[in-house]
Parts: structure tokens; sequence; C-alpha cells
């Protein structure tokens, strides 16, 4: 059923639970636990955990994503997360087409948690390793200050191949 208003509160007043953002950061966090590749609670696992769950929501329409469902789209999370993909050009895009498609009423709260996600993935610095080190193995000791989203997307990536 759908909610009768689209701020936040059903037709009676109660919440609206946002069902399609809560899914997709429930297998992320499925996603990256049985990868443990980071300790969970730990800087990296959020960051993993918001950008892949920012990856899950954009790449399902429906807002219907659950068991095999959501196993049948690890192909296309893999090639969404994958080294030399423009991810952040495809979150903007992908927000924008989704406010486009929104109602006059404004963003539900799936899309509202989406946007709050990726503001906060980008600008969220965080000291990690250089990754960007063209052609060079990676030296762990030569750390930048790099946004949230460069650190989770890589270990969203992995952790999708684990799984």
């Amino acid at each position: 059923m759908l909610p009768e208003s689209t701020n936040g509160t059903g037709g009676g007043g109660e919440q609206v639970v946002p069902m399609a953002w809560w899914s997709a950061e429930s297998m992320a966090d499925e996603l990256l636990r049985t990868g443990r590749l980071v300790a969970p609670g730990s800087l990296e696992y959020l960051a993993g955990r918001q950008t892949l769950a920012l990856t899950i929501y954009l790449c399902d329409e429906t807002g219907a994503l659950a068991g095999a469902r959501a196993v049948a789209r690890i192909d296309e999370w893999l090639s969404r997360t994958s080294h030399g993909h423009p991810w952040p050009q495809w979150v903007r895009d992908r927000l924008a087409a989704r406010e486009a498609r929104e109602p006059r009423g404004g963003p539900g709260p799936d899309l509202l948690l989406a946007r709050r996600t990726w503001r906060r993935l980008e600008s969220t610095e965080v000291l990690a390793a250089d990754l960007a080190a063209a052609g060079r193995p990676v030296e762990e000791s030569a750390q930048v200050w790099t946004p949230a989203w460069q650190l989770g997307l890589p270990l969203g990536h992995l952790a999708i191949h684990l799984y």
C-alpha cells in the first residue's frame, strides 16, 4: 500500500518506513559482514556500507529489492562499483532522475535518506592510503585525505565479490 503523503508521514500522522532504503542498507550490511574485510562499526565499514547502500538503492528502480531479486543484481552492483566507473557522476545523475520523478509533495523518505547519505559521503573526508597512485604499488604509509566514498567504493566492490 502506498502512503497517502510523501512528507514522511502517512495519512494518519504515522511515520512512513523508508522500505527501499532500508532494504538497500540491510543488503549492504550483509555484504560487508559476510566479507569480513573490516570491523563492523569502523569508519571504513560505515563508508563501505553507505556507498554500497547508495549503489544498491539507485540500481533498483522498483523499490522491491529482496531475496533472489537482490542476488540477481550482483553483476550490476559489481559493474557500478568497479574501478574506472564514473560512480560519483552516476550517483548524481540517478539522484536527479529520481527527484524529477517524485510527486509534487516533495521527495519521499527513501530519496531523502539517499540524498543525505550522498552529501555525507561527499563531504566526509578520511585519512587513507593513497589508492590513486597511478601505475605504482599502493604505499600504505603515504596517506591522503579523501572523500569517504573513495574509501567505501573499493571496499564495497570487494565485499560484493566475496559474497
